[in-house]
């Protein structure tokens, strides 16, 4: 492949798009940090990373379906980023409206001319043509139903498989297509320093638009503009975060004067959810494997203004080391998982993971979870969460460690938001994408039995 094909930006979105798909297929890179580091690193303007948002995260959440759309029209084999440029257009062409079909053929064949020669663009032309003309084939084709829901949706049959199992067929078709929407934009108020009407003030101030959740206090939905550059995000009134990842700091009881860890910390947004809860009474140890995230929680703490936090980098399955046992109040354990449940925010997860990275995962979450247990005061609770919805690493996680620590008993949420209560199921919480626009995730509550 050419160098010409890892060129991020020259000015036209359409040839950036196709560069950061390449990217992402060859090189694995994760959709969301590519695309904010191109936006970032040459400054597009907010019509065109718009743009250039949609169409890289569209073209991927629709990848199979594009594929099953294309197959007819091609014959023989075709270089790569020839393929993603079929499909970027054809995205443009069956899911995008305000686009004009004949706009989309020249924009993929002048593309095709700077990356190859005539006689491909002449190939992207005749194909992307026969397809207006003829129009796609319908998936009722599919006869088999799971099938035709992995095409339709675009994930890959083991997945609807096991969630057809998991859940049941309608459960795993809503959840499907949810994955496909765009996420809702939330933030978390700061109430340690402001209210929350006064973050919506201020944020009315600088044109931002933004509105209460009708699920967490602290809350907000933005329904237009970039907050992250607003003076209120920066003076650290608020904290750009999905309103389900919220929901664990809920769980975990946390109270001014108490001693809290947070023992997967990056990028920080839950550690500085816990301060604010403390409120400036109390510490908070965060800890992170890789030097460059808890530098990414040091800096959220900065921003915010906390100071009773010590980050460390450490690989937490050996925290005994370096703690005594029993000595914190409170721990959160937001294991590493398979983000099942933030797929419309990561597309490319639902094609890079494999069935068989279920069980590392448990294993490496139930190592966290032991080593919490040692570290835990008799009556303390240890909060577990992932942003997953799988039964193995949710549900078989939980018991796998009931099983391993009778001195463990599922605390009952009680003091969860009334509003997710219909959510909580035995001291559990299973939140699916669909049940208030957020991402997937699981919150378990464990409280180890003074003896």
């Amino acid at each position: 492949m050419s160098s010409k094909s890892y060129r991020m930006w020259n000015g036209n979105v359409r040839d950036a798009a196709l560069s950061i798909l390449m990217a992402i297929e060859k090189s694995q890179a994760y959709s969301n940090l590519l695309l904010h580091q191109t936006i970032e690193k040459y400054k597009i303007e907010q019509k065109d990373s718009g743009l250039l948002t949609e169409i890289t995260y569209g073209t991927l959440q629709h990848k199979m379906t594009l594929d099953y759309y294309l197959e007819p029209f091609i014959k023989g084999k075709l270089d790569d980023w020839v393929r993603q440029l079929l499909r970027l257009s054809l995205y443009q062409i069956h899911y995008l409206d305000r686009i004009p079909n004949h706009a989309v053929v020249h924009e993929a064949v002048e593309i095709a001319k700077k990356r190859s020669h005539k006689g491909t663009a002449g190939l992207v032309n005749g194909i992307l043509r026969s397809i207006l003309r003829q129009g796609v084939r319908s998936t009722d084709e599919i006869q088999d139903p799971i099938e035709r829901l992995s095409i339709e949706s675009s994930h890959p049959i083991w997945l609807i498989k096991r969630w057809v199992e998991q859940f049941g067929f309608e459960q795993a078709q809503t959840m499907a297509f949810e994955n496909n929407t765009p996420p809702v934009q939330t933030i978390r108020v700061n109430l340690a320093k402001t209210t929350v009407q006064e973050v919506m003030d201020m944020l009315e101030d600088e044109g931002i638009i933004a509105h209460r959740s009708d699920i967490l206090d602290e809350c907000l939905h933005i329904e237009k503009g970039q907050v992250a550059k607003t003076r209120v995000y920066q003076y650290g009134f608020i904290s750009i975060q999905d309103e389900s990842s919220m929901i664990p700091i809920h769980a975990l009881r946390v109270e001014p004067g108490q001693r809290v860890l947070d023992m997967c910390a990056a990028p920080g947004g839950k550690s500085m959810h816990i301060a604010e809860k403390l409120n400036g009474e109390g510490s908070l140890v965060s800890v992170d494997l890789h030097p460059h995230k808890v530098n990414l929680v040091a800096e959220q703490a900065t921003r915010l203004g906390v100071k009773n936090i010590e980050t460390r980098t450490m690989d937490s399955r050996k925290l005994t080391d370096e703690y005594e046992e029993q000595s914190f109040d409170r721990i959160l354990v937001d294991a590493p998982c398979s983000g099942l449940g933030v797929i419309r925010r990561k597309p490319d997860i639902k094609y890079t993971k494999k069935e068989e990275d279920f069980k590392s995962l448990q294993a490496i979450q139930l190592r966290l979870l032991d080593e919490a247990s040692k570290l835990i005061k008799p009556d303390g609770i240890i909060v577990y969460s992932t942003c997953t919805i799988d039964e193995v690493e949710n549900i078989g996680t939980v018991q796998a460690f009931l099983d391993g620590h009778k001195d463990f008993i599922l605390d009952e949420l009680t003091e969860m938001p009334k509003q997710i209560h219909h959510l909580v199921s035995g001291g559990m919480v299973h939140i699916f994408p669909q049940d208030f626009n957020s991402d997937g995730f699981f919150v378990a509550a464990f409280k180890k039995v003074s003896k």
